[in-house]
């Protein structure tokens, strides 16, 4: 035998016994993950009340991520409502335990938040798993409001309802009032979109901005059907809702340059509209088992029948994805991002 062919023997052996090793690691790997995992209880932190949107997929999630994570542990949804979800996000941050026995879910408006000084952490380092579906935001109002259309809501004052800085509906109805000039007065407080949506029933407040399209169809239909409870009045997304083609989208309203800047930032969270993440600095074993449970998850054909009896929207957004449209954020010019910041001012 030729001594190329001796080294050619070598270098197959070298590599055999590699891959060996290699799916000998993994192997240990797995069953450390299954072994944590086996017999214990994940906690699902939900940023908002129950009965809203966020809490809708946030409890869809855990009737079915377990069985995709190695162990089958229980998974048990908890709300932490507070601060337009900011106080979960803070907690997940922070506080819970980097084990990997903890996840949440909480506004996509968090993502961007601390470059908008809403928020103290750094979201980028958020252990993101993925969104169950990118989104498209809308303002509307009730039936009986003043404001019908969104050029009503430029010359005719209506009062929206509001969580607190650093929601979706804050960040929303600061975006159209500052950057656009809709006559929109906020009143904050409401632990979420469900009381907002209530309160707008009972003529409390006129609407609000930032409800996903998701959460009209899927939580409040009535609203859409017979004798029409809500106005329609913008769209506000990656992409265009087909559903509304007769609803203006913002970006067909953003005219000008700074609102365009403006408008681009803005919308990166509507392309990871419903994420979940984990702590930062998980081990990396359990990490990338959280991140292939979820995305099995997002795939499994009972989480999606139960989605569709729900009129929940599933597109779901890697957490690749996530990560990527966060750079991004991070990575725009501070200028831009300067008036971002000051447009949310309240």
């Amino acid at each position: 035998m030729r001594p190329i062919g001796r080294v050619s023997m070598f270098a197959i052996s070298v590599i055999a016994a590699a891959l060996a090793a290699a799916v000998a690691t993994q192997a240990a790997r797995s069953a450390g993950v299954e072994d944590f995992y086996k017999g214990k209880t994940v906690s699902l932190l939900i940023g908002y009340s129950v009965g809203g949107g966020y809490d809708a997929y946030g409890r869809l999630l855990a009737r079915h991520f377990g069985k995709h994570l190695p162990g089958n542990p229980n998974v048990v949804p908890q709300n932490m409502s507070g601060a337009g979800s900011l106080k979960a996000a803070n907690y997940l941050y922070s506080v819970a335990a980097k084990d990997g026995s903890v996840i949440g879910t909480f506004s996509r408006s968090q993502g961007i938040a601390p470059l908008l000084d809403k928020a103290e952490f750094d979201s980028t380092q958020f252990t993101w798993l993925g969104s169950v579906t990118d989104e498209v935001s809308l303002c509307v109002t009730g039936r009986e409001a003043p404001v019908k259309t969104f050029s009503d809501l430029l010359v005719t004052p209506a009062t929206f309802g509001s969580e607190g800085a650093g929601s979706d509906p804050n960040i929303f109805a600061l975006l159209y009032r500052n950057v656009f000039g809709a006559k929109i007065k906020m009143v904050n407080g409401y632990p979420g979109t469900n009381e907002i949506q209530l309160a707008t029933e009972r003529g409390e407040v006129d609407g609000l901005c930032g409800l996903s399209w998701s959460t009209l169809k899927g939580r409040y239909p009535h609203w859409l059907t017979g004798n029409k409870k809500a106005n329609i009045l913008v769209q506000a997304g990656i992409k265009t809702q087909p559903e509304l083609p007769d609803v203006p989208s913002a970006s067909e309203l953003a005219k000008q340059a700074d609102q365009r800047q403006i408008l681009k930032l803005m919308l990166i969270g509507q392309a990871m509209a419903r994420p979940f993440a984990a702590p930062p600095g998980i081990p990396a074993d359990r990490k990338a088992a959280l991140i292939a449970a979820f995305e099995r998850t997002t795939k499994d054909p009972d989480f999606i029948a139960e989605a569709e009896r729900l009129n929940l929207e599933v597109n779901p957004v890697h957490a690749d994805k996530l990560d990527a449209l966060l750079a991004e954020a991070y990575a725009m010019p501070k200028d831009v991002i300067a008036k971002a910041a000051k447009a949310m001012s309240d």
